[in-house]
């Protein structure tokens, strides 16, 4: 696991001089204004909910002593779900808006890796890749809800407070890494048969997530470079995959 998740951080190496050989930077204007609108609707309601989410957590606390450090508490508490539930929801919107256009940056990877020409490739849609990638992106971000409510219930627990940070950062990034892998992957497995093939390399998907969540902790600049960086990484690696992993998928 640990091996694989190196190689998905390592897959970044080179990614900003491939896209610029491949002259792939004009596929990624519609995909970096999807992300920088979304991120921006995302922080005005965080900015708006957190302290009325806060609010509503300390008045279940009744008794006046203790109230203020309750209080303190609650609106740590109010704002960890919103910054942890705006994550989700802006990583997936973009994710699944962003699948037609990432498509064919995607292709001409593949095309430029292998030697086989994109066409070959293709036999999708737009509107079908579209719903490919609004498809995936619920049924993770379903997952990831109801993973996420009982780790964050575990979070108010001293000490185990940091280690169910830990895992929510983790989960997030195998999600992101699931949908930056997908980009490829529709194009050759079917929609139960890519699930099977990422779960089997789970490391390489969290690997690649991890750097795609801390792309988002770097103001502006984290928004814009975030998808073609990480497209990028996640469809060097998941040809590789397709290459050892498509018939044990398919049996």
């Amino acid at each position: 696991m640990l091996k694989n998740i190196l190689k998905g951080i390592k897959a970044y190496t080179g990614t900003f001089a491939l896209i610029s050989k491949l002259k792939l930077w004009k596929y990624f204007l519609v995909p970096i204004l999807i992300s920088v609108l979304t991120a921006a609707i995302v922080v005005l309601l965080a900015i708006w909910l957190s302290g009325s989410i806060g609010g509503f957590i300390a008045q279940i606390w009744i008794w006046d002593w203790g109230k203020e450090v309750f209080t303190t508490v609650s609106n740590f508490l109010g704002a960890t779900i919103i910054v942890v539930i705006g994550l989700l929801l802006y990583k997936h919107i973009v994710m699944a808006l962003s699948a037609p256009f990432m498509s064919p940056v995607s292709e001409k990877i593949e095309a430029h890796l292998t030697g086989v020409p994109a066409h070959s490739h293709t036999n999708t849609s737009f509107s079908e890749q579209l719903w490919r990638g609004i498809r995936i992106n619920v049924r993770n971000l379903v997952k990831e809800i109801l993973f996420t409510m009982p780790i964050l219930l575990l979070g108010l627990i001293p000490v185990v407070g940091i280690v169910s940070t830990i895992l929510l950062f983790l989960m997030q990034a195998y999600y992101a890494g699931f949908g930056n892998m997908d980009y490829t992957l529709e194009r050759h497995l079917k929609y139960k048969e890519s699930i099977v093939l990422v779960r089997k390399n789970r490391g390489l998907a969290i690997g690649n997530g991890i750097i795609f969540m801390l792309f988002l902790f770097v103001p502006l600049v984290g928004i814009i470079l975030v998808l073609p960086l990480s497209v990028t990484a996640a469809t060097v690696k998941t040809i590789e995959i397709l290459k050892k992993d498509t018939l044990a998928v398919k049996k």
